[in-house]
């Protein structure tokens, strides 16, 4: 099983498979990002009018956060059927999921033509976007990690990651280039709908390169071995969150303390920026958007590289940088913006990114490489979307009601500071997973079953055949 699991695949499969989590998950942050952006820019208006104008941005990232507290429900039942019926059927649910809400978002009457209806409906498909991106990042990362090997498993894996970026860009793009075109009254009264209709075309280019991909072979091998278990009434599996509750619940708390600063670090650096940038530091808005969308260019192409280089050195080290740089970069980041110039914003922004890509590059290799296949969907979902709900759903809102209260940028760079104190411990704790093969982690103790394995053990854990567990990982 653990030959045919793990020989990588052909270089022209490899990027396809690469190429079709990357465009989908594009799409996906493409749709999460804009709700980001225009509720930093318009939603304040048109759904929560009558607001002083901090008090309306607040409510307006109080629906914004509501989208993550969606996402933990979205990696639960995502996860369970991913983890069951595979990767392929449900990132294709995902899409259309995230697709349809956003389109619907496009079409949705104002609080000047519905009143109080218009939030609420607002808020309902919100919680759909946060659902659908709840299952949607485990899907696509373990669909990339389960097809390559694990010497290049850093660099294959950060390619869906970038995806972040890229639907930051496409988001950000889209929103700077009708704010350039039309006027303010005319953005305000039908152009911010444009981004979110045009969420339907992406998404059927989406699912078109989606759909042509095969399901993992990891996934395949331990489907057919749970097959065989059944029919041989060896014992039926747990479900796979009682599995992951059960032996890898020190794994998961690793996952949501390296998530803290990562996810926490990208909003303030990437949403409240467009709220600090334009009421504190008196910039337009359009200043703001081009400082982001240039430095989402550089945030791309950046997350490839700190992959590769996780696999020289490690998981650990890379997030290492990544986690120390965002918390020590904090305080100059304000300083910067605080000059009004564009130039001072744009390095602001920049830098924070190249150091959060130090952390997202490896996240997608380093959970994927904590769990058993039957239970990974589950256990990297869990980990990674439960924590979201505590970092990166309040952070634009604890940001803005702190720069409301002390109207000063010091408390916000001590709360990233602090959230990357957290991570810093969390990887600490952590053991190196980068020379774990997945077929190995996933291997069974002589006349043991897979729902008594410790799966995740990774290097504790013995191979199937015998052979010594650190002969052949590294911890």
């Amino acid at each position: 099983m653990a030959a045919s699991a793990t020989a990588p695949p052909a270089p022209a499969r490899l990027r396809r498979i690469v190429a079709a989590s990357l465009i989908g998950t594009t799409i996906e942050w493409y749709d999460f990002f804009l709700y980001g952006s225009a509720a930093a820019l318009v939603f304040n208006k048109l759904f929560f009018p009558g607001s002083d104008p901090l008090v309306g941005t607040l409510l307006s990232f109080l629906t914004y956060a509501v989208g993550f507290a969606a996402r933990p429900l979205g990696a639960l039942v995502f996860g369970h059927y991913g983890d069951r019926l595979g990767r392929k059927k449900l990132l294709v649910l995902s899409l259309l999921l995230m697709g349809g809400a956003t389109f619907a978002i496009g079409l949705l009457p104002t609080h000047a033509t519905i009143g109080t209806a218009a939030p609420v409906l607002l808020t309902v498909l919100r919680l759909v976007q946060g659902f659908a991106l709840g299952g949607e990042w485990g899907g696509a990362v373990l669909l990339v990690s389960e097809h390559g090997d694990a010497e290049r498993r850093g660099f294959w894996a950060s390619w869906p990651q970038t995806g972040a970026p890229a639907g930051q860009l496409l988001a950000t793009g889209v929103l700077s280039a009708l704010t350039a075109l039309l006027s303010d009254a005319a953005f305000t009264s039908w152009g911010w709908r444009i981004p979110f209709l045009l969420s339907g075309v992406l998404v059927i280019v989406g699912l078109w390169i989606r759909l042509s991909v095969d399901e993992s072979p990891v996934f395949k091998a331990a489907l057919a071995h749970a097959e065989q278990r059944k029919a041989s009434d060896a014992g039926a599996e747990k479900m796979p969150l009682v599995a992951v509750l059960r032996h890898h619940w020190r794994d998961v708390l690793v996952a949501m303390g390296a998530r803290m600063a990562e996810n926490i670090s990208y909003y303030v650096i990437t949403a409240f920026i467009l709220v600090y940038a334009t009421t504190a530091v008196d910039l337009s808005k359009q200043t703001a958007l081009n400082a982001v969308l240039i430095a989402s260019a550089v945030h791309f192409a950046v997350i490839p590289l700190w992959g590769a280089l996780s696999d020289r050195i490690g998981r650990r080290p890379v997030y290492l940088i990544g986690a120390i740089g965002v918390g020590a970069w904090m305080f100059p980041f304000f300083a910067l913006i605080d000059t009004a110039s564009f130039g001072s914003l744009l390095l602001a922004v920049t830098v924070g990114l190249v150091f959060h890509g130090a952390m997202y590059a490896p996240q997608a290799a380093f959970f994927s490489e904590m769990f058993a296949t039957r239970m990974r969907y589950s256990g990297a979902s869990i980990g990674a979307q439960f924590s979201s709900v505590a970092a990166g759903a309040p952070a634009p809102l604890i940001a803005t009601a702190l720069l409301a209260d002390f109207d000063s940028s010091t408390p916000i760079a001590l709360y990233v500071i602090a959230a990357a104190l957290i991570t810093v411990v969390a990887i600490a704790c952590a053991q190196e997973t980068r020379h774990r093969d997945l077929a190995d982690v996933d291997a069974a103790r002589p006349g043991g079953s897979d729902s008594d394995l410790k799966e995740s053990a990774g290097p504790a854990a013995a191979p199937a055949d015998g052979t010594p567990a650190n002969a052949r990982t590294t911890a």
